[in-house]
């Protein structure tokens, strides 16, 4: 079981998570941890051709901290130079730490984060983008190895082999975290996470176990939980022992038996999906309070849980030298999110359910977005966030806990833009949704008026542009055709009818911008989402200056579709929407021109299943010249160029 008996009293090391480099461009370098006392010491940049110091400060001076419990502080550290540093540079970084006169660095503190033969992590300042890697859904307890340890192995070859192409960035295009399906070791070593780092307890209204401490020891906090989560008015009898029951489904994951409630848990998933160093303080064994009618599930998912561990180690070295960027899409918060209209009413209507889509939306500023653009969110984190989870040190005031739910859900700033060239763009498809006026059950627009025309104008006069989005633009059209028919019947939550064509307002305005005169010429598109990887090359019809659009969709890291399935929809798609089939006629984008890229050259396929991390190629110019995938095993698929023509 668990062994919290005594936590506090277990030595836990001063770094568990981290650091992860975040935003890092020619003038700054942020990096996120999580600390197990107050953080203190000196935080030194150094340029590694010359070895000149380019900072040499007071940690307190450059770093913000938010404590999260008796025994962990969420760490960013934004250090500034003084001048800009060359495209290209090298530099290097390090924590040191001074404890009872005894001084460490990061190389005595966690010797598994470096390479051979270094004695700081080093990083590569990157204006110009030469490589950039990518990919999303990394669920810990999917049956297939890690492949973003595959990260780590091409960070080694670079450091070993002077003629190796080193990655510039890493984007990490949604579901970096499944909140919402939690395997039964996992959900166990987030709660020994939770009592080893003292995080905060909580309590919530509308369930009748309403507080975290209570549900962690309760006959239902293994494999039961879906029983206390909002759920539909058919379901009413079955719930209403446990809360008051919602007209609308809000819980659609069908893996939600240990759907994360608590920020604590949330916080702790975190450390656990991103670091290793926790883990050897964990008691794996099943805990008492779980059902004996689980346990077979329990030691099958304990066996890939403890795979997972294993490569934590690679995981965690290679975000330590490589800039990473985020954003969520629904797992990371909870399944189908913010999917319809009804929907919408239905969650945000309810305490409870309020409360866990709150809880993981905090978690998710804390963890992610905070590091992708630390100037957009200071004002939420510092000036609301971080007092309230402050003042948890005094004791818990539910009031207060409400008040930074508030506050995430009606952020509206969690899209963001790197100055790179080409610049990143990375897209909100989340909260910022264009809803349905005629019917509360039809899918929402992935983004509404107000923010597509802000895009609009950040693309404008751009001679070349990277957007991530984190659901494709341009979708398999078979899988598509089969949700508009369920979204027909009022069944959009049933297929996830959650992509660009669904809604009409939100499809017209994208098209419209791909259409427009100004836009960029090279417009590359990084997606993920769907567990299955595909590249399009896609022209404006009858243009003669059309722009060059480009879709590289990877997913997942850690995640995969249906193999039978995914090879029928492949074939089945083929026939039904080829190049000369009528029915392309009747999609909105028949306006455009899609040639697909074969994997390997292999004709007989489109769509490449299996864990995998994207890579693609940029030229001068701006434009993807080379887009492949490398599964877990380090084995590269090339997606070729088309012939000409298209669907």
């Amino acid at each position: 079981m668990t062994n919290t008996s005594g936590a506090a009293s277990v030595t836990v090391p001063l770094l568990v998570a981290g650091p992860v480099v975040r935003r890092l461009t020619l003038e700054r370098c942020v990096l996120w941890m999580v600390v197990t006392r107050e953080p203190a010491g000196r935080f030194e940049v150094i340029r590694s051709r010359d070895q000149a110091v380019l900072l040499d400060t007071d940690l307190a001076e450059v770093a913000e901290t938010v404590r999260i419990g008796t025994r962990a502080w969420v760490v960013l550290i934004d250090a500034r130079f003084d001048e800009p540093q060359s495209d290209g540079e090298f530099i290097e970084y390090d924590w040191v730490v001074t404890e009872n006169g005894h001084t460490q660095r990061l190389m005595q503190l966690t010797p598994a984060l470096l390479y051979p033969n270094q004695s700081r992590p080093q990083l590569r300042l990157k204006k110009t983008l030469g490589e950039v890697l990518h990919g999303s859904c990394r669920k810990p307890h999917y049956d297939g190895d890690d492949a973003l340890a595959q990260l780590d192995d091409r960070l080694a070859d670079a450091f070993v082999n002077a003629d190796a192409q080193r990655p510039d960035v890493l984007l990490m295009t949604g579901d970096q975290v499944y909140a919402d399906d939690v395997a039964g070791p996992m959900l166990c070593a987030i709660h020994a996470t939770s009592e080893l780092l003292g995080l905060w307890p909580e309590r919530w209204q509308g369930a009748e176990i309403n507080d975290s401490e209570t549900l962690q020891s309760s006959d239902f906090s293994y494999y039961c939980r879906e029983a206390l989560l909002p759920k539909t008015e058919e379901n009413r009898a079955l719930y209403k022992r446990f809360i008051s029951g919602a007209r609308k489904p809000i819980f659609t994951s069908v893996a939600a038996k240990n759907h994360l409630v608590g920020l604590s848990e949330v916080l702790a998933m975190y450390c656990l999906v991103w670091s290793d160093r926790l883990w050897p303080l964990i008691d794996r064994s099943s805990p008492a309070s779980m059902s004996p009618d689980f346990q077979e599930q329990y030691d099958r998912e304990a066996g890939i849980i403890a795979g997972f561990v294993a490569d934590l180690p690679r995981v965690q070295r290679a975000l330590a030298h490589l800039p990473c960027y985020m954003i969520f899409d629904d797992h990371d918060i909870t399944d189908d999110w913010n999917l319809t209209r009804g929907w919408e009413a239905a969650a945000y209507g309810h305490p409870f359910s309020r409360r866990i889509i709150g809880n993981a939306l905090v978690g998710y500023a804390l963890c992610q977005a905070w590091g992708n653009d630390p100037d957009q969110l200071t004002s939420l984190i510092r000036e609301q966030i971080k007092p309230v989870l402050e003042a948890k040190a005094q004791g818990y005031n539910p009031e207060q806990h409400e008040r930074i739910i508030d506050q995430v859900l009606d952020w509206e700033h969690w899209h963001y833009q790197v100055p790179t060239h080409p610049p990143l763009i990375v897209l909100d498809t989340r909260t910022q949704r264009w809803r349905s006026e005629s019917d509360p059950d039809r899918p929402s627009g992935l983004m509404d008026w107000e923010a597509l025309t802000e895009l609009q104008q950040q693309l404008i006069h751009q001679p070349s542009v990277l957007m991530v989005s984190a659901a494709p633009v341009f979708g398999v059209k078979l899988i598509e055709a089969m949700q508009r028919v369920f979204t027909f019947f009022g069944r959009a939550l049933t297929v996830d009818a959650e992509n660009w064509m669904a809604h009409p307002g939100a499809a017209h305005v994208m098209l419209n911008i791909f259409r427009h005169a100004k836009t960029p010429v090279h417009f590359g598109i990084l997606s993920g989402d769907v567990h299955y990887s595909f590249v399009y090359d896609i022209r404006i019809r009858h243009s003669k200056s059309s722009p060059h659009i480009q879709q590289v969709t990877s997913s997942g890291l850690k995640n995969g579709f249906p193999t039978t399935l995914l090879h029928r929809f492949d074939r089945a798609n083929a026939l039904l929407y080829g190049r000369y089939s009528p029915l392309n006629a009747f999609t909105k984008r028949r306006g455009m021109s899609i040639d697909t890229r074969y994997p390997n050259a292999d004709r007989n396929q489109s769509l490449v299943n299996g864990s995998s991390l994207g890579r693609v190629l940029i030229d001068e110019a701006g434009a993807i010249v080379q887009a492949s995938i490398f599964d877990a095993k380090g084995n590269e698929t090339l997606f070729r160029q088309p012939e000409q023509g298209g669907e």
